[in-house]
């Protein structure tokens, strides 16, 4: 089978495109024709070495892929020949990866892409949007009524953040770029605040005295000031490091209001929640939601390209490699 893979870490330029064995499946996995795989920071970080797992060689890569099945193992009984399914827990942790013609998945890794929901647009979302939704179920437990402050919300992240909260009951305040106020609007964000001016000042003048969580997905707000607009009880959720990543607070003032600092990447995710996350992503993408993202199509041959445009931040949209 025709695969995207490495024979050791590095850059891009390692990627080879060329063949490989097609996959044999054990009992408990799924095989799929792969039709789409999505292309996110992590797999260049994986790729390069720079987030370190258990890789074996040749290693394909990719983790988020939309495909149909072709054949299901003996234990297998939530798939079938000619289901779709997507998956977005592949190629790290000794997993292979899923930029290849045929991929074998495990089925607890495997959800079915819903009626009538463009594959494409599903694999574009997934990585963000479970990251988003492990964060606010998983992470913070957040229940209806309280509230988020999503930083840079107009981002992959950011809008899938904004859009979970949303409909889950909870009061939305956002910093984006002025141009995308509209968006934020339409997205269910209760004040939309301009990321270029003073967070807290903001905050006071559109009557929200603080928040219960708070998420910057762009690293470039201080964490001191997310500290700062924290409610009593109130937790910050790191899934990107601050720009400057050396910082001093009050630790008796933030102790003392029960405030909580919490990290959080998608490679360390448990089957449970990605499982739960899976869910709550099929429901609102039947609705409607989620499925916002730019798509830059490209070719499986053009796998490298690919990496290195995403190093260099040379794309806006999302880029999911065809097959």
């Amino acid at each position: 089978m025709k695969a995207a893979y490495i024979n050791e870490t590095g850059s891009p330029k390692n990627i080879v495109i060329g063949d490989l064995p097609k996959p044999e499946i054990g009992r408990d996995d799924v095989l799929i024709k792969v039709m789409a795989v999505a292309v996110n920071h992590v797999d260049t970080f994986v790729r390069s070495g720079g987030f370190p797992t258990k890789l074996s060689f040749p290693f394909v890569i990719g983790r988020d892929a939309v495909g149909e099945v072709q054949e299901v193992g003996t234990n297998v009984d939530r798939f079938k020949v000619g289901d779709m399914a997507w998956t977005n827990s592949m190629g790290y942790d000794g997993r292979q990866g899923v930029a290849s013609e045929f991929a074998a998945v495990p089925e607890e890794r495997l959800f079915h892409i819903p009626y009538k929901v463009d594959p494409l647009q599903l694999v574009a979302t997934v990585h963000s949007s479970a990251t988003a939704a492990i964060l606010i179920n998983q992470v913070f437990h957040a229940k209806s009524g309280q509230a988020i402050m999503v930083e840079g919300a107009a981002g992959h992240v950011g809008t899938k953040l904004v859009q979970i909260a949303h409909t889950m009951g909870l009061k939305v305040v956002t910093t984006s770029n002025q141009a995308d106020f509209d968006k934020m609007d339409r997205f269910g964000s209760n004040a939309v605040l301009d990321y270029t001016k003073s967070i807290p000042g903001q905050l006071k003048e559109s009557g929200i005295p603080g928040v219960d969580f708070a998420v910057d997905t762009s690293g470039k707000v201080a964490l001191e000031d997310n500290i700062d607009i924290l409610n009593q009880g109130g937790m910050i959720g790191l899934i990107t490091a601050p720009e400057n990543d050396q910082f001093t607070f009050n630790v008796r003032k933030f102790y003392t209001a029960d405030k909580a600092i919490r990290g959080f990447v998608m490679s360390h995710a448990t089957v449970n929640q990605l499982t739960d996350a899976a869910h709550l992503l099929n429901q609102r993408m039947v609705d409607g939601f989620l499925l916002d993202d730019e798509l830059v199509k490209m070719p499986l041959d053009e796998a490298a390209n690919a990496h290195y445009d995403l190093e260099k931040n040379a794309v806006k949209g999302k880029i999911v490699l065809t097959l």
